[in-house]
């Protein structure tokens, strides 16, 4: 197997090989989607299926973590969890805000414990 290069070469070999690969597909998404209401039954049902994963899949990872999330003790990873969702709604719905509470309670608690 051969290098791509280092440096800005790669970087520009990932991007463009990521804009080829993605843009494609949402200008197709976006053409084809042009016409769905998104107050309607359908768009609603995708959106709380969507949900419905999304918190399925955070509360797989904070029982059951894999990789370096499964370092920190489930009290720590579910003190991080409340903290953000607190953050969430203390700050007018701020998804950026409980991310980033969530994280530091979990990145500073994971430090105390050392």
């Amino acid at each position: 197997m051969t290098d791509l290069g280092n440096g800005w070469t790669t970087a520009a070999i990932i991007l463009l090989v990521a804009i080829v690969a993605h843009e494609p597909w949402r200008w197709l998404g976006l053409y084809l989607g042009r016409d769905i209401d998104v107050e309607g039954a359908r768009f609603q049902w995708v959106r709380a299926v969507a949900t419905a994963l999304v918190a399925g899949l955070v509360m797989r990872l904070l029982i059951f973590p894999a990789g370096a999330l499964g370092g920190p003790p489930l009290w720590l990873r579910l003190a991080a969890f409340a903290a953000g969702v607190a953050a969430f709604f203390a700050f007018k719905r701020s998804l950026a805000l409980g991310v980033l509470v969530g994280t530091l309670v979990l990145v500073a608690g994971s430090f105390w414990l050392l």
